[in-house]
This record gives C-alpha cells, sequence and structure tokens, in this order.
C-alpha cells in the first residue's frame, strides 16, 4: 500500500515537539509558537532534500491561525493534509482545587485551537473537493483519570468536534479523523515524567506494552488516516496507545 504524498501539501501544528508528511513526497509547513525550533526542524527537512517551511503561530490566537492557513495556501496553492497537533498539559488537581484560570488556559490550545485549525483549513478544502483532516486527541478523549478533568474536557471536546465536523463535511471529499496517543516519548511527556513522577508511573503500570510510545508511530498512524488507504474511514478516534486504557 502506497502511502505517497507527491504533489500535496501538509500543515502540521505543534510540529516543533516531535510529533513523515515530508518523507513521503508532500510540502510540509511546519507550524508551532517556537518560531526557531519549527524553523530548525524545517531546515534539516530541506537539507535532506525535502520541500518544508516553517511558520511561527500560536494557535490559541484565532488571527494567527487564519494567517497560518493562508500563507501557507499562499505558497504551495492548496492545502491537502491537516495534523492538529498542538497541545499543551496541565497539572494534576481535583476539581474543586482547579481554576478558572487553569482551565482557560489549557483549553484555548487544546480545544478552541483545533475549532479554529479546522475552520480555516476546511474553507480552502471545501473549495477544492479534497483533503484530510486528522486532529490530535488523546487518551484522555477516551477514558477518564482522577486529577485530570481540565485535560481530558478539552480532548473529549476534540472528538466531539471531529465527529460532528466529518459528518459535514464526508460527503465533500474531505475527510476528518482523530488519533488518541497514550503516553508518548515527546518533550511534553518528558516534563511530565519530572514533575509529576508518582502520576506517570500509575499511568505506565496499565499500558501492558510496558513502554513509552514513540513520535514516529503516531505520524505513522496520522499518515495512514491522512491517506488512500483510509479513504473510506470518517469521523473515527484511533487508539494509539500500547493496548492501555482503551482495551482494558
Amino acid at each position: 500500500m502506497s502511502l505517497s504524498f507527491e504533489n500535496k501539501v501538509a500543515l502540521v501544528t505543534g510540529a516543533a515537539s516531535g510529533m513523515g508528511f515530508a518523507a513521503e513526497g508532500a510540502a510540509v509547513v511546519l507550524a508551532d509558537v517556537n518560531e526557531a525550533a519549527a524553523r530548525a526542524s524545517a531546515e534539516q527537512l530541506v537539507a535532506a532534500g525535502y520541500k518544508a517551511s516553517a511558520i511561527r503561530c500560536d494557535v490559541s490566537d484565532e488571527a494567527q491561525v487564519k494567517a497560518m492557513v493562508e500563507k501557507t495556501i499562499s505558497s504551495f496553492g492548496r492545502l491537502d493534509a491537516a495534523f492538529n497537533n498542538a497541545g499543551i498539559q496541565s497539572p494534576v488537581s481535583e476539581v474543586a482545587d482547579a481554576s478558572v484560570e487553569e482551565f482557560d488556559r489549557v483549553n484555548a490550545v487544546n480545544l478552541r485551537a483545533i475549532f479554529s485549525c479546522m475552520k480555516y483549513e476546511l474553507l480552502q478544502m471545501r473549495k477544492q473537493g479534497s483533503g484530510a483532516i486528522v486532529n490530535n486527541s488523546s487518551l484522555g478523549g477516551l477514558v477518564g483519570i482522577a486529577g485530570r478533568a481540565i485535560y481530558h474536557a478539552g480532548k473529549h471536546g476534540v472528538l466531539g468536534l471531529t465527529k460532528s465536523a466529518a459528518l459535514e463535511y464526508a460527503s465533500r471529499g474531505i475527510r476528518i479523523n482523530a488519533v488518541c496517543p497514550g503516553i508518548i516519548d515527546t518533550p511534553m511527556v518528558a516534563g511530565m515524567l519530572t514533575s509529576q513522577a508518582d502520576a506517570m508511573k500509575e499511568m505506565m503500570r496499565d499500558v501492558p506494552i510496558g513502554r513509552l510510545g514513540r513520535a514516529d508511530e503516531i505520524a505513522a498512524a496520522v499518515l495512514w488516516l491522512c491517506g488512500p488507504g483510509a479513504s473510506f474511514v470518517i469521523g473515527q478516534a484511533l487508539a494509539v496507545d500500547g493496548g492501555g486504557y482503551t482495551v482494558r
């Protein structure tokens, strides 16, 4: 089965944090709030012979999201695939002890930004009559875990957005799905392993495969969902979690 994205254009948010359209032939736009890291990743791809560019974007700012998509289109003429990957964590906290400010901070990135990204991506894809979008939810979008209510609320919301939008656009040549990673070896998780060590040890005990997932394993799932092999897959939440919480 070919995953080739030759002559296609892909947009990835949160692209500086480690979550391979380029290897499959696509022109890739890497967007991240950390412009230096996104630019370094893009330069590495270009040096290896791939087509890539970087954009600074704070996805919690709708104006920046609009500009990100517009720049992608002005640079490459179209948008064929998007992975809305950017996300942040929240500290472990009981609901009664959590603040509204923390809820708003986390879900401005984890939920509202997914809506903003989809909105502007879909405006272009609707014109084209084609495209594929994958939203990054989490195992936290499929289950509940004590102390994680703020994070899980947003990740559940991502699945609601994904399913509803998928129904709106399925008949118009646009497929929308979500990926639900488990505990993946990324800088964000590395920080959690340090700052929330006890909670992370508890979570790892529930991962039957016995290890952290890898970023390339998430990338492979996203590539499949965006590619022709998943042409009949609409509105799904694909768990990539090592057989953890979602299997039990």
